[in-house]
């Protein structure tokens, strides 16, 4: 079955849906982590004037000759030429402050974002979400001047609207992704994150070198084209196919069909919120999340600082090496996601195996790879490489991870999803507020104990998904149908009258505890 132009001519909607998501994914990190890049130019740098200073395990890396004109009395200053007059004085830890206030107001709307997906399908929780945080970024500029303060207020509110996304999302998917068409469908469209790193750093670097007016064009740009984003997601997502007028008969009833019972209900019980919060696999999806969150994180926010601050790269050698690490990670997690549904359609492995497996190589990887790029020193094109590598191997997270609510219950995934990124991103609360503490000096011994915790936390909490995650579907996913099929598989036990009227007590009494 071909896949975009599958229905005797008719534009396939569920890959519609899926490519307005990715763009959507896209521009919500591309407005979450332009700051990463941008701040960089916002600043004032520090530089090392007293180069012996690197000879000594590569603690300082020297700056480039043109960079290291300065006339100062100390060994580490700050540079004080007329062409940084105009950027603001904030130390490591201010803008580590900067970085993670992003990530308090994302937490928060997670699971209202999940309720309001699963009440009110997905197409307008995460539409509105992702138009409140482009008005926002249209914002920064002038708020920056104000003050970090206001800043810092700012980017929490930017951080309420980009909340809500990938629970609505996972609602959208459980009403249009086949089965057999999942992995492809969901990697198509979280790879919007990659895309969006990969953008954010790229044409930011861009923006600000070559565009007159600097870096307050970056929020500008990506700002505007956001609300086009919005108006075509308006126009031609719908939730589910049964309420999209431009879908093809044959198109709408193969969804059907394939979905099925695994299609979202509208009229499902309460919330088992106690069976939700006591599931062991449930517990081991938000674990692994946050591993790979914290490590995930840790290079959206300060790779570009990492580039600037220890191996010096300019603006734009660094928008274009720190976009490396998100293509290679975009190029892999299209191919294992291929990979993955063809072992599990194959009954190579099982979805559990499959989950597991690429979860462990998705999160170790790219722990190895940054220990390697701290322990190459000043090499700039060898630290960039292990970098690549290391965020090559996150890839296999996006088939795994990122899917496995679908796998537990299509029915609650908002929910599931609202819990496992809304606890996961306390990471993004973390590791910007931790890296800008540990590295007042900008050096690279600072910076490779921050790597170190990173891929700790990565490795324990891989150990932990693979002792107790699970790529079956659980059965309080709807709890009725599945002692209805227990029944008519033992013809024994309790009458069916009975027995329903028991599993719709404990819905109940879950929804309310």
């Amino acid at each position: 079955m071909d896949d975009i132009f599958s229905w005797s001519g008719y534009v396939s909607q569920r890959w519609v849906m899926a490519v307005m998501g990715m763009m959507g994914v896209m521009i919500a990190y591309v407005m979450r982590a332009c700051l990463g890049i941008t701040l960089t130019q916002m600043v004032r740098p520090v530089v090392v004037v007293d180069e012996s200073l690197s000879s000594v395990l590569h603690e300082y890396c020297p700056m480039p000759q043109s960079s290291s004109n300065s006339h100062t009395e100390s060994n580490r200053t700050e540079i004080t030429e007329d062409k940084f007059q105009n950027r603001f004085d904030w130390d490591e830890k201010t803008q580590g402050e900067i970085l993670s206030s992003f990530y308090y107001g994302y937490i928060l709307t997670h699971l209202p974002g999940g309720v309001l997906s699963q009440r009110f399908g997905g197409k307008h929780t995460m539409g509105f979400g992702i138009l409140f945080t482009a008005v926002f970024t249209l914002m920064t500029p002038y708020v920056a001047y104000m003050g970090t303060r206001p800043l810092t207020i700012l980017r929490f509110f930017e951080g309420l609207g980009e909340g809500t996304m990938f629970p609505a999302l996972c609602t959208l998917l459980a009403q249009w992704a086949p089965p057999k068409e999942k992995g492809k469908l969901s990697t198509l469209v979280f790879a919007g994150v990659q895309i969006g790193n990969i953008f954010s750093n790229f044409l930011s670097g861009l923006i600000i070198q070559y565009i007159p007016g600097g870096w307050p064009n970056v929020f500008y740009i990506f700002g505007i084209t956001s609300l086009i984003w919005f108006g075509l997601w308006c126009m031609f997502v719908y939730d589910d196919p049964s309420s999209h007028p431009f879908i093809s008969k044959v198109e709408r009833d193969y969804l059907k069909e394939s979905i099925g019972s695994l299609e979202r209900q509208k009229d499902l019980a309460p919330t088992p919120w106690m069976t939700i919060l006591t599931s062991w696999p449930v517990w081991a999806l938000i674990i692994v999340e946050a591993g790979h969150d914290w490590g995930a994180y840790t290079i959206i926010t300060d790779l570009p600082k990492y580039m600037n601050d220890v191996l010096h790269f300019s603006i734009s050698e660094n928008g274009l090496l720190s976009s490396f690490p998100y293509i290679a990670q975009w190029v892999t997690s299209i191919l294992v996601s291929i990979l993955s549904d063809w072992l599990i359609t194959k009954r190579i492995m099982s979805v559990t195996a499959v989950r597991k497996s690429f979860a462990i190589i998705g999160n170790v990887g790219p722990g190895i790879g940054v220990m390697c790029a701290s322990f190459v020193g000043c090499d700039k094109m060898i630290a960039t490489l292990c970098f690549t590598l290391g965020m090559a191997l996150m890839g296999f997270c996006y088939p795994s991870i990122r899917v496995n609510s679908l796998d537990l219950s299509p029915n609650y995934a908002p929910t599931i999803m609202a819990l496992v990124n809304g606890i996961g991103c306390l990471s993004g609360m973390a590791t910007p507020f931790i890296a800008g503490i540990l590295t007042p000096n900008r050096t690279v011994l600072e910076w490779r104990l921050v790597f170190w915790i990173m891929m700790a936390v990565m490795t324990v909490s891989s150990v932990a998904y693979g002792m107790y995650g699970t790529g079956e579907l659980q059965p309080w996913d709807n709890l009725q149908q599945h002692y209805l099929k227990e029944n008519e598989k033992s013809k024994r036990g309790l009458p069916m009258q009975e027995r329903l009227s028991i599993i719709h007590s404990k819905s109940i009494d879950d929804g309310n505890s």
